[in-house]
């Protein structure tokens, strides 16, 4: 009768792939979500200390952060004008990629935080932040490049450290 080695539940490895797992996918979902909302301003009349409209009828403008499909930006104006004027950059791939950048970060992200092909889903988003990263290298953008970088970087890491994966839907 052969016995396999016990592995812990709780062991180092297991424990720091699910922290990256964790990490990257609450990243990308949030980076992705953030990229349909937007601030608008909005008018309210003025509230007295009875918490009744001001007489004179005077109007506040408050800014209010919203979220919505009709929001959807993929990138900052400043960042499309650069890519744009980039001549190494494809202009006719800029607007299918912006097309996807948003949905295909929740997407990922969502993959990570409930375990679906993590593998697959960390492969995908080191290639997604090495497109962007080529973008910003084109546009000068250093401290861009150093933060999608560290990102890369625990990519790799995670997936060096998916044979760990213990808490997840599927084992890919």
């Amino acid at each position: 009768m052969s016995t396999s080695p016990v592995i812990p539940v709780f062991n180092g490895r297991t424990l720091a792939f699910l922290s990256l797992r964790l990490w990257l996918g609450l990243r990308a979902l949030i980076t992705g979500v953030e990229k349909f909302s937007a601030r608008i301003t909005i008018q309210e009349p003025l509230l007295g200390a009875d918490g009744k409209a001001d007489p004179s009828g005077a109007i506040i403008e408050i800014e209010r952060k919203v979220y919505g499909l009709s929001h959807y930006n993929a990138l900052p104006d400043s960042l499309r004008t650069k890519f744009a004027e980039e001549p190494l950059l494809p202009a006719f791939l800029m607007s299918p990629f912006c097309a996807v950048l948003g949905p295909a970060l929740i997407i990922l992200g969502l993959f990570l935080l409930v375990g679906v092909a993590s593998r697959f889903a960390l492969f995908a988003m080191g290639v997604l932040y090495t497109v962007l990263t080529v973008g910003l290298m084109l546009i000068g953008q250093d401290a861009g490049v150093s933060w999608l970088a560290i990102h890369v970087g625990l990519v790799a890491l995670a997936l060096s450290l998916a044979d760990a994966n213990r808490y997840t839907v599927t084992r890919a």
